[in-house]
C-alpha cells in the first residue's frame, strides 16, 4: 500500500508537465485557444483495469493513459473546484463531487456527462461506487452521507455526522461502507451492495495570482501564493522555470510580477509572515539579481518605467516607493493613501504614475518631480487595478464594489470621468488596454473575462472557463492574444479577434 501512495504521488507531481501540447487544447471552453496548467491536484484515481489514471482538481477531471502517461480526456461541468474521484468497477463512468455541492458521473469513453445531482448542502468531499456500478455514496462537508441509485434514480440519506465527512469508501465485499468525518468517528453502514473502496490522495496547487508577458510574448510569468514564481513557454505550454527562495531569499507568496521593457529582468513581489520585499530575477536564467526592502507589509503590485530605470511598488503599508531598476537603490517613497495600495500603473508615454487602493481614490504623480499631480475620486470601494491606455491619454480602473458599475474611464489630463461599464457580476480585479487600445479586458471574481469596446463602452463578449476569481489579465504586445490568470490554479490563453 505505502509503495502505491508513493506511485500515486509521484504520478500526481510528474504528469501535469507532460505532453504539454496535447493537454493544452484539450477540451478548451469556447474562445480559448490554449490552457497553460491544468489547475490543482485534490485526488486521483486509477480505473479498475489500471489503464485510465483519473486526476480530479479545480478545472475538472484530466483522464490519463497510463501506459503513454498522455492526457486523453478532460471532464468538466463543475463550476468549481472538484475534491473528489471514483470509477465504476467496468471502468466505463467515473464520478466527481466537488465544492459546488453536486455529484456528476461521465462516460469515460466518449466524456459526455451523464447525471448531475445535488443534496448536500455543502462541499462533497468524498464519492465511491459499490462493485455492481449501481450505487454511489458521497459524503459531504454538510455531515450528510448520500447513497444514490444510478439506475433506478433513488436516494437513501444517512444521519448526520457531528462534523464534515472527510471520506467514504464500500467494504470489499459490499455488504457494507464506511465514512470518515472530522468529528473523529468512523461509522460503518450496512445493507449496500459490495463495492472496492475509494483513496484519495491530495495534493493542492496554490492560486495564481498574477500574470504578465515578456516583451517578446513568448516567455509569460506567473506569480502564486505558493511562494513561487514560474516562467512558461507561452506558444508551447512548457514550463521553463521555477524561481523560488533558498536559505539566503526568504519568499512569502508571490503577488505581483511584471518584466522590464528589454525583458531581461523580471520583477516579483512578496509578502507574508517574513518578507514583504521585490525580488529582481533574470528572466532567463531565474538567477537572483537583487532584493529591495523597505515596505512594512505585503506588497501588492509592481511596475517598470517604460524606460526601464525606474520601478514603483505599492504595498498595503499605504506607500509607492520607487527604485533603481538597476543598482535597486531607493530613490523616494509616495505617501498619501490613507489605505492599502491595490495597484500602480505607469503611462506608457513615462509621465505619470498612477496608484490605487483601499482608499477608495487614485493618485496621479509627476515622474520627473515625483510630486502630487492629482487625486481621482468617484470609486466607492477599494481600486484594485489601474491601466492606462498605450496612447496615454485615458486610464481605466477596477473597483471592488462590483454593483455599482466598477469599470471606470477617465481623462489623464484632466481626471474627468469618460465613462463607466457595468456587467460583470463580483468584484472587478484587473483591466487591461490592448495594444492598440481599442479593446479593455476586465478580469473579475465572477470567475469570467469581459471585452470592452474602449472608445464607446460597448459590451464585445465574456470569456467563460475558469472556475475561480480571475486575479490578473495581459495582452500579448503584438498579436492580440490575451492570457487570464485565475484563482483555479490556470492560465487561459485566448485569441481575441475571434
Amino acid at each position: 500500500m505505502k509503495i502505491t501512495m508513493i506511485l500515486l504521488m509521484f504520478l500526481a507531481l510528474f504528469l501535469p508537465h507532460a505532453y504539454p501540447q496535447e493537454y493544452t487544447q484539450l477540451n478548451l471552453p469556447e474562445g480559448a485557444i490554449a490552457r497553460l496548467g491544468k489547475g490543482s491536484i485534490n485526488a486521483i484515481q486509477y480505473s479498475p483495469d489500471g489503464n485510465r489514471l483519473a486526476v480530479a482538481g479545480s478545472i475538472g477531471i484530466w483522464l490519463y493513459d497510463t501506459s503513454t502517461h498522455k492526457e486523453v480526456a478532460l471532464l468538466t461541468g463543475h463550476r468549481s473546484e472538484i475534491l473528489s474521484v471514483a470509477f465504476t468497477p467496468d471502468g466505463k463512468t467515473v464520478a466527481g463531487g466537488g465544492r459546488d455541492m453536486m455529484v456528476r458521473v461521465w462516460d469515460v469513453e466518449t466524456g459526455v456527462l451523464r447525471w448531475e445531482r445535488t443534496r448536500h448542502e455543502d462541499v462533497v468531499s468524498g464519492v465511491a461506487f459499490s462493485p455492481d456500478g449501481q450505487f454511489l455514496v458521497s459524503g459531504g462537508a454538510d455531515g450528510w452521507i448520500v447513497v444514490w441509485d444510478t439506475k433506478q434514480g433513488g436516494i437513501w440519506e444517512g444521519d448526520l455526522h457531528t462534523g464534515p465527512v472527510s471520506s467514504v469508501a464500500f467494504s470489499p465485499d459490499g455488504q457494507f461502507f464506511a465514512c470518515g468525518g472530522r468529528d473523529g468517528k468512523v461509522r460503518l453502514w450496512y445493507g449496500v451492495v459490495k463495492t472496492e473502496g475509494q483513496r484519495t490522495l491530495a495534493a493542492h496547487r496554490n492560486a495564481i495570482s498574477s500574470i504578465a508577458f515578456g516583451p517578446d510574448g513568448r516567455t509569460l510569468a506567473t506569480g502564486s501564493w505558493g511562494m513561487a514564481v514560474r516562467l512558461w513557454d507561452a506558444v508551447t505550454g512548457e514550463l521553463k522555470t521555477t524561481i523560488t527562495g533558498d536559505k539566503d531569499i526568504i519568499m512569502d507568496a508571490v503577488l505581483s510580477v511584471a518584466f522590464s521593457p528589454d525583458g531581461r529582468v523580471l520583477a516579483s513581489t512578496s509578502g507574508g509572515w517574513e518578507d514583504n520585499t521585490v525580488h529582481l530575477w533574470d528572466a532567463v536564467t531565474g538567477e537572483h539579481k537583487r532584493t529591495l526592502s523597505g515596505h512594512k507589509d505585503m506588497i501588492n503590485s509592481v511596475a517598470f518605467h517604460p524606460d526601464g530605470k525606474a520601478l514603483a511598488s505599492g504595498s498595503w503599508d499605504g506607500t509607492v516607493r520607487l527604485w533603481d531598476a538597476v543598482t535597486g537603490e531607493h530613490k523616494g517613497t509616495l505617501t498619501g493613501h490613507t489605505k492599502e495600495i491595490k495597484s500602480v500603473a505607469f503611462s506608457p508615454d513615462g509621465g505619470v504614475l498612477a496608484s490605487g487602493g483601499e482608499d477608495n481614490t487614485v493618485r496621479l504623480w509627476d515622474t520627473v518631480t515625483w510630486a502630487h499631480k492629482r487625486t481621482v475620486a468617484g470609486h466607492t470601494d477599494s481600486v484594485a487595478g489601474i491601466a492606462f491606455s498605450p496612447d496615454s491619454t485615458t486610464y481605466a480602473t477596477a473597483s471592488k464594489l462590483w454593483k455599482e458599475k466598477p469599470v471606470h474611464l477617465w481623462d489623464t489630463m484632466t481626471g474627468e470621468s469618460k465613462g463607466t461599464l457595468s456587467g460583470h457580476r463580483d468584484n472587478v480585479l484587473s483591466v487591461v488596454f490592448s495594444p492598440d487600445g481599442k479593446v479593455l479586458a476586465s478580469g473579475s471574481e465572477d470567475n469570467r473575462v469581459r471585452l470592452w469596446d474602449a472608445v464607446t463602452g460597448e459590451d464585445k463578449g465574456t470569456l467563460t472557463g475558469h472556475t475561480g476569481a480571475v486575479n490578473s489579465v495581459a495582452f500579448h504586445p503584438e498579436s492580440g492574444v490575451l492570457a487570464s490568470g485565475s484563482d483555479d490554479g490556470t492560465v487561459l490563453v485566448w485569441r481575441v479577434a475571434d
